[in-house]
């Protein structure tokens, strides 16, 4: 079957930096809808006539995948409104943040602990991959026609690489997070 708009492909893949650095890899098959919110549009267009052992190299720019580097998305926080057993890496929603924390830190950003020093936390806004230009090889592994539900859902499911709208974005603009 050839990979069309409404169908699900099943992908692996590795990502890496311009210079070569391996970012992620996929091994196992993930499946994805084309059409819906799970891909990034350079690579459904890429993906488009292609059919099940396809291998597809592309380059996508920031401004196209991840967005540009926003220093206006870093924050510092006093170290004392976070539990002792905050953990560098950690993830968490805007809306989530503790009171005390600055209100200029859009609610509907998610933040991740950068660093942790003994009288402030740093979080930062951006996507781990904003303002990096990515290389992804990409395999076919299967292609299907989507259910119903994928296609009302917009989605295949898996959540894996999940779109969704961030607030430095015109409406209807999306980016991975």
């Amino acid at each position: 079957m050839e990979i069309t708009q409404q169908c699900v492909v099943a992908l692996t893949w590795t990502l890496k930096d311009t210079l070569g650095e391996i970012l992620d890899v996929l091994d196992e098959p993930v499946e994805f809808l084309v059409g819906g919110r799970d891909l990034l549009p350079p690579i459904e267009e890429a993906l488009q006539g292609h059919v099940a052992g396809a291998k597809i190299q592309l380059q996508i720019e920031p401004e196209q995948a991840f967005g540009d580097f926003n220093d206006q998305l870093i924050f510092l926080e006093p170290r004392k409104l976070f539990p002792e057993e905050l953990q560098e890496g950690l993830t968490m929603e805007g809306s989530a943040l503790p009171a005390g924390c600055n209100p200029d830190a859009p609610k509907d950003a998610l933040y991740t602990v950068t660093d942790i020093y003994p009288e402030h936390v740093v979080l930062d806004g951006n996507h781990p991959l904003a303002g990096i230009a990515i290389r992804i090889s990409l395999t076919v592994e299967s292609v299907r026609e989507a259910t119903e539900d994928e296609i009302a859902r917009g989605s295949s499911g898996t959540g894996f690489f999940r779109i969704q709208p961030m607030h430095e974005l015109p409406p209807g603009s999306e980016t991975l997070h």
